[in-house]
C-alpha cells in the first residue's frame, strides 16, 4: 500500500492534485492507495517528552494516532507540502517530528519507499523536498529520486504545470517498481 499525506492547510488545492496524481500512477501500476489529508486534523507538536522511548507511543491523543497506524502498514510514503517561506508547512514538520516516537524501540520505518512532493509560486521547492527527503534518510526510507515540485500559487493552477504533472505519476509508478523489487530480494 502507498499512503500519500497532504500536508497542506487548504483542501483540494495544489499539493493534494500532485499526491494525486502520484497515487493514480502507482494505482494504474496495481498498487492499493490510501490518502490522508492534514486541513483539519489536529496535530499537536511535539513537545519532546520522552515518553514514545518506553514503547514507543506518544503520549498525545490526538489524529496522529491514525496515521501512525498508516504509516506502519504501508509499503510506500508519499509526503506533500505547499512551500511556505522556503520550507514545508507547519504541518508537515508536525508529522516528520511526530515520527520520533516510530523509532522506539525499532526504527519502524525503515525500509519503506518514499516519494516527495513540494509545490509552490515561485521558489522553495528544491528547500522543501531536500527537507522531506532529509527526513526519509532519517527514518531509514529510501528516496524515490530527489522529487516533484510544482509550480502553483491559485487552486488548480498547478494542472497547467505538464512537467509536475507527468513528474508525479511517473513518481507513484517509480514507487511501485521500487517496493517490487524491495519484495524479491
Amino acid at each position: 500500500m502507498i499512503l500519500g499525506i497532504v500536508c497542506s492547510p487548504r483542501l483540494g488545492g495544489n499539493t493534494e492534485i500532485l499526491v494525486r496524481e502520484a497515487l493514480e500512477g502507482a494505482a494504474s501500476k496495481g498498487a492499493e492507495v490510501n490518502i490522508v489529508t492534514l486541513a483539519h486534523k489536529q496535530l499537536n507538536p511535539c513537545d519532546h517528552c520522552g515518553a514514545c522511548y518506553d514503547g514507543g507511543i506518544c503520549h498525545f491523543e490526538d489524529d496522529m494516532k491514525d496515521i501512525y497506524r498508516q504509516l506502519i502498514e504501508a509499503d510506500g510514503i508519499i509526503l506533500g507540502s505547499p512551500v511556505y517561506f522556503w520550507s514545508v508547512t507547519a504541518q508537515a514538520k508536525i508529522v516528520m517530528d511526530r515520527t520520533y516516537a516510530l523509532r522506539h524501540p525499532i526504527k519502524r520505518l525503515t525500509g519503506k519507499i518514499g516519494g516527495a512532493v513540494a509545490v509552490a509560486g515561485r521558489r522553495g521547492q528544491l528547500e522543501a523536498l531536500t527537507l522531506i527527503n532529509n527526513f526519509y534518510l532519517g527514518q531509514g526510507i529510501l528516496p524515490v529520486h530527489l522529487g516533484v515540485d510544482g509550480r502553483g500559487s491559485k487552486k488548480g493552477e498547478v494542472r497547467e504545470d505538464a512537467q509536475a504533472m507527468a513528474g508525479a505519476k511517473l513518481l507513484g509508478e517509480r514507487m511501485v517498481d521500487l517496493i517490487a523489487e524491495k519484495k524479491v530480494d
